[in-house]
């Protein structure tokens, strides 16, 4: 029985382990880099991490599970433009966050923008796959709708 137990606890750890291994990039030109080199679109957080009560259970609820960790790892680079009321940024990623948001035209938090990006005489060009927030449901709900984008 011992044995069972610390086999299931050993699993369980596993994935709490894959979901902390998950890499979200702040800079955007690194993870349009290795977006180019994966082969995957960018999935764009925008979102306000320490106000945002939206954002806050959308990370609870799904972005820290192991379910979006393995679909993650297979299927996006992970980016995360934040919008801290009280945690320091520099002034290159504040810059580049608000460029970013004025370019997708947000306007409320969470957002996340999947998207392809590809650079052309110097100019980087997104191209839009899809857009979605907050999914009551869990990890399988908002993952049915990022899926639904990722396979039009």
């Amino acid at each position: 029985m011992k044995k069972i137990i610390v086999a299931l606890l050993l699993f369980a750890g596993s994935f709490a382990a894959e979901a902390q291994e998950l890499v979200w990039e702040t800079n955007v030109t690194k993870a349009m880099a290795i977006s180019t080199e994966t082969k995957k679109p960018l999935l764009l957080f925008f979102t306000g991490s320490d106000w945002c009560g939206w954002c806050i259970r959308l990370q609870k609820e799904v972005l820290k599970t192991p379910e979006f960790a393995a679909w993650a790892k297979e299927n996006v680079v992970l980016v995360e433009l934040d919008y801290p009321r009280k945690a320091p940024q520099t002034e290159e990623i504040k810059k580049q966050n608000n460029e970013l948001q004025m370019a997708f035209g947000i306007q409320g938090f969470p957002t996340i923008i999947l998207a392809n990006a590809s650079t052309k005489e110097g100019k980087v060009n997104f191209e839009g796959i899809g857009s979605t927030g907050y999914v009551a449901g869990g990890p399988s709900a908002w993952l049915a709708v990022a899926n639904g984008f990722l396979k039009k």
